[in-house]
């Protein structure tokens, strides 16, 4: 089985290397193929930005206006672009108002005129003959006839910054290469210096697995391709991917040391062969342990697996227990059972409604109807961060229950006035002692918490078991149970909450106004007050400003509403609607708050239409809401006729 193991490693390894080889060549092409895409983007804004300008300069009768060169001045340095230029039919080069170039025998009007909208190969500038240029032309149509080629000047020298390309972090190289004529454009590795493909792709080590007249074949045709080849400059293997750019001839390299370009490669390998090695080392010791060992382990695996089995069934009594109830009765039986106890206790605290279970030996699980925290020494100690209480003698026991001791002090004082405090508390002590002694031999307690938050959701306490080594441990994973258990409790009453209340605002929502209106009618019939409140405005609000602001609008309504009317029954019915339900309210003050409220809103320039509907013996419920509606929406038409009026004055 080793053997195997180890071969099989041996193989998974070799097969993760190869694909992290090919990861590392993925990334290679997706660099190239970024910088490729780059470029032609770049390439395409210039041409738009290069048409505008022709369309332009179509419209101008003079190519020496001052104006004219002031507006192409402003686009120069932009894109690749450095410098604006004109070539007119007689070969003449207008650069600027009032400067011009004869071009005659060096730029050809009618041959650039042919290829009509394009970049011109590398070649030496005309007025700094160190320079090389590239030329982006766009014709120049007036009344259907080019009457000039308007052209970006590109610096080649200036190109490296401008397209601030820097694979792999700067780490790499980046090479643009004119197939047709092996020229380069961009050269990130030979700083300062462009030369030709040719004198580099004969005298380079190739890499085995490469040939040097695939890559020149492939990179005259435009294929998508790798190469590696020795650099003489660090002495280390070059990676090269180069595939066609979709501009004129251009073919874009990159080029990536092997330890750059193959870092991760290299790095998983080394940390493979060492995890092989660790491996088979391990291997080797384990043998020798089961040899060694093998009736101990397999005697501990058995009890685990017993106790993983016990745990199991608890567990799966207790994954719908808050569904219910008599699942939870089942788990705490079956932890009473497998850790034999005489007794089991298990306080849940829910945000501040507190159940406490129980099980005695002999006895079915019980939640008890007197409702009791757990011990309040208990309580103190889990809040402090301990997730162990053992108590192992009847002093250690009486001590968790001072209200015990208190009480019984104070029967001793009340018997006997005249006697020392001291000694009181002393005999109440004792007291106490002797009849916890004959009903709780020990008490093992462990913290129940939420296993989100990590707060206390109860204690799990366990009576009367006989010493174990497995009892803490045991008991200690039951209380993460019993935690999940809390978890599932809190969760669905928090679902319940959720559906029940409207997200935006924190009112009750219309589902839970749907389910109440039966209960309010049968509940209040005899005097019930409906209140009914629109927010004017907030279709307007959400199509000029935006729904966020919509939004805040609603939740400041809401928040308004809960201020001046803070009885129970609040719900959201509608996006800009709002009902309330105020039993044996009285109309004048509930009138009065309306106002105020309407007042209130105002200072944030919100407002609110409010139709309230008072009545005794309510008939139907539907009929008060109707009541309580209409006269919202008289308010309504009121305020929007104003609006109207104003506006009309205004204007």
């Amino acid at each position: 089985m080793v053997v195997l193991i180890v071969v099989a490693s041996i193989v998974m390894t070799n097969h993760i290397s190869d694909n992290e080889r090919k990861r590392c060549f993925d990334r290679l092409l997706t660099e190239a193929h970024d910088i490729a895409s780059s470029i032609e983007t770049s390439v395409n804004n210039d041409r738009e930005v290069l048409q505008l300008l022709a369309d332009v300069v179509a419209q101008s009768d003079d190519f020496n206006s001052p104006q004219l060169w002031e507006l192409l001045r402003s686009f120069d340095h932009m894109g690749f672009m450095s410098q604006l230029a004109l070539l007119t039919p007689d070969d003449t080069i207008i650069y600027g108002a009032g400067q011009s170039l004869d071009a005659s025998g060096l730029l050809s009007f009618n041959q650039e005129l042919i290829q009509g909208k394009h970049i011109s190969p590398r070649s030496v500038s005309l007025l700094d003959s160190k320079n090389y240029v590239l030329r982006h032309f766009c014709p120049v149509n007036r009344d259907g006839k080019v009457v000039a080629l308007l052209y970006g000047v590109i610096m080649v020298q200036d190109l490296p910054v401008t397209m601030a390309m820097r694979p792999y972090g700067g780490k790499g190289a980046m090479f643009l290469i004119e197939a047709e004529s092996g020229n380069f454009l961009i050269d990130t590795w030979h700083t300062g210096r462009l030369g030709n493909l040719r004198t580099y792709t004969g005298k380079r080590e190739i890499a085995s697995g490469y040939d040097v007249a695939k890559f020149r074949r492939g990179f005259a045709q435009g294929e998508v391709d790798y190469i590696a080849g020795k650099s003489r400059t660090i002495g280390a293997y070059l990676y090269l991917h180069y595939r066609p750019v979709g501009v004129n001839d251009w073919r874009i390299v990159v080029s990536v040391p092997e330890s750059v370009v193959m870092a991760n490669a290299l790095y998983i390998e080394k940390v493979l062969h060492i995890f092989l090695g660790v491996e088979i080392f391990c291997f080797a010791l384990y043998l020798l342990w089961v040899l060694n060992d093998v009736r101990r382990v397999t005697a501990e695996k058995q009890r685990r697996l017993e106790t993983i089995q016990n745990i199991h069934e608890i567990e799966q009594f207790l994954f719908n227990a808050h569904e219910k109830k008599e699942n939870l009765f089942a788990a705490i039986e079956k932890l009473g059972k497998i850790m034999d106890a005489g007794r089991i206790n298990f306080w849940m605290l829910d945000r501040g409604l507190n159940y406490h279970f129980h099980w005695e030996h002999g006895q079915p699980a019980e939640e008890c109807e007197k409702v009791s925290l757990p011990p309040v020494k208990l309580l103190k100690s889990f809040a402090a961060g301990s997730n162990l209480f053992e108590a192992h003698t009847p002093q250690q026991i009486a001590a968790i229950v001072p209200d015990a001791i208190k009480a019984a002090a104070n029967s001793t004082a009340a018997n006997d006035p005249a006697a020392p405090a001291d000694t009181v508390n002393a005999a109440a002590t004792e007291a106490v002692v002797q009849v916890l002694g004959t009903k709780l031999r020990n008490i093992i307690a462990v913290p129940v918490r939420d296993v989100v938050a990590g707060q206390l959701s109860g204690v799990l306490a366990i009576s009367n078991v006989n010493a174990d080594a497995t009892n803490v441990p045991l008991l200690q994973a039951m209380g993460f149970s019993f935690g999940m258990f809390c978890n599932n409790v809190k969760n669905r009453a928090d679902l319940k909450e959720q559906g029940e209340r409207d997200a935006l605002t924190g009112m009750l929502n219309r589902n839970r106004y749907e389910r109440d209106l039966p209960e309010l009618f049968e509940q209040f019939r005899a005097a019930l007050t409906c209140i009914y409140i629109d927010v004017n405005g907030l279709r307007e609000m959400n199509n000029t400003r935006g729904h966020d602001l919509g939004d805040v609008m609603l939740r400041t309504v809401a928040q308004a509403i809960e201020n001046y009317f803070p009885e129970k029954y609040k719900y959201r019915v509608g996006g800009d609607e709002f009902v309330l339900f105020v039993p044996n309210g009285d109309e004048a003050e509930l009138t009065k708050c309306s106002q105020d409220l309407a007042a209130d809103l105002e200072q944030y320039d919100y407002h609110v239409s409010v139709g309230i509907e008072c009545e005794s013996d309510v008939e139907t419920i539907s009929h008060l809401i109707k009541a309580a509606e209409q006269k919202m929406y008289n308010q309504k038409r009121a305020f929007y006729a104003r609006r109207e009026r104003r506006n009309m004055h205004v204007a």
